[in-house]
């Protein structure tokens, strides 16, 4: 079980450094946008994964939040993006 969970906690930390950069050099504020929401859905990963890993439950409110917070943000980006579009 150990394997397992140092295995996906690299993975997490790979997903998470390859998301930064993707923010940092993104060409455009779209790319950045959804780069962050990327980056929200692996932190709601890692908590999730560590959640089961120890078996405590009190991590679920966290999670909650945090994927109403990732499909706020996405709507918001996505209808500032369709306002400042030109025709």
């Amino acid at each position: 079980m150990t394997a397992v969970a140092v295995t996906v906690t690299v993975l997490l930390a790979l997903a998470g450094a390859l998301t930064l950069t993707r923010i940092i050099r993104g060409p455009s504020i779209l790319d950045r946008a959804v780069a962050t929401d990327v980056l929200l859905a692996v932190v709601v990963a890692a908590i999730a994964t560590e959640a089961a890993y120890s078996r405590d439950a009190t991590a679920l409110p966290v999670l909650v939040v945090l994927a109403i917070l990732g499909f706020v943000s996405s709507v918001s980006v996505a209808r500032f993006a369709a306002r400042k579009s030109p025709k």
